[in-house]
């Protein structure tokens, strides 16, 4: 379960004194707990996973207003609270293991990309970014 895992790091990041982590790791334990008790339930680990991809994505919106206001200390910030929240998912598939995960479900040239996104999303949800599986449905109908 990867509330634990959270909360362990996140006891550790308290005795290493690191600001950082400690802030990430809370931000994280606030939403598994907050979304658990909406739920009444214990989070599945693909509503885990959904959690921590909102974090990313958040995270990486931030990082793109740093980086437009060419703000160097917010950017190294972001680029590191990246580096802890992405550290939660399991390995991401490389785009050919997308392409080929993608074929083998039976997503082919000519079909609708929201046909074939709706095969794509539940295959690989925690597996891929949204983008690279948007990019890689694209290269596959087309």
């Amino acid at each position: 379960m990867m509330k634990t895992v959270v909360f362990e790091q996140l006891k550790q990041a308290m005795r290493d004194k690191d600001v950082l982590a400690k802030g990430v790791l809370t931000l994280v334990k606030s939403a598994l707990d907050l979304a658990e008790k909406e739920k009444g339930a214990v989070l599945s680990p693909e509503e885990e996973i959904a959690i921590i991809n909102r974090e990313i994505k958040q995270t990486n919106q931030s990082l793109e207003g740093a980086q437009k206001a060419e703000r160097a200390d917010l950017i190294e910030k972001e680029e590191a609270k990246l580096t802890i929240l992405k550290s939660f998912l399991p390995k991401q598939f490389s785009e050919e293991e997308i392409r080929s995960a993608l074929q083998e479900a039976g997503v082919s040239a000519g079909m609708n990309m929201g046909d074939a996104m709706k095969i794509a999303k539940p295959l690989l949800v925690g597996k891929a970014d949204g983008a690279a599986i948007s990019k890689a449905v694209k290269t596959l109908i087309s």
